[in-house]
């Protein structure tokens, strides 16, 4: 078996059907390409959620927990957990609010910022291992598919859902 999708190149397969399921395709290597990015930042790797939780973080530094609940689409005992495991690791700090005192607001520590820092690096690097043997040209049409995609992403699905889509222009740039 050559490892080969037998769906690939199939007569009369095209538009969205087959671009989904190359999407498919490729998100599962690029998992593993991320997963690679991430052992290779720490021993003690955080889960998906938690990930998650540090992305909202460093986009929005000083929301509370309600906030974040909304964000993830998760429930408020749900992410207090998620919180608590990060604090544990030193990667979050709860402080108190400026604008209420009922309040914590969650901030990421610099700890956690250097795992974000070290991890995003990590990650960037084995893409641009694999993006260095595109042909310059095939990296331009990717470059532009990746854009109309996350614009199309962006006008179809619930926006609390996308903000981890935020900023990417402004990170890459």
């Amino acid at each position: 078996m050559t490892g080969e999708n037998p769906r690939r190149g199939q007569p009369g397969r095209c538009g969205a059907q087959q671009a989904a399921e190359t999407a498919g395709e490729v998100i599962e290597l690029l998992e593993v390409l991320w997963e690679h990015g991430r052992d290779a930042v720490s021993s003690s790797p955080v889960s998906a959620s938690q990930l998650r939780v540090l992305y909202c973080l460093d986009r929005d530094e000083g929301m509370n927990l309600r906030t974040l609940g909304e964000m993830l689409g998760s429930a408020p005992s749900s992410v207090s957990r998620l919180c608590d495991r990060l604090q544990a690791l030193g990667f979050l700090e709860r402080l108190p609010s400026q604008v209420s005192r009922r309040e914590l607001e969650l901030h990421l520590t610099h700890q956690g910022r250097k795992y974000l820092s070290d991890l995003r690096l990590k990650r960037e690097e084995a893409l641009t291992a694999t993006l260095a043997s595109m042909p310059p040209r095939a990296r331009s049409v990717l470059y532009e598919g990746l854009k109309a995609f996350r614009d199309a992403a962006e006008a179809t699905a619930p926006a609390h859902r996308l903000s981890a889509l935020k900023d990417v222009d402004d990170r890459s740039a």
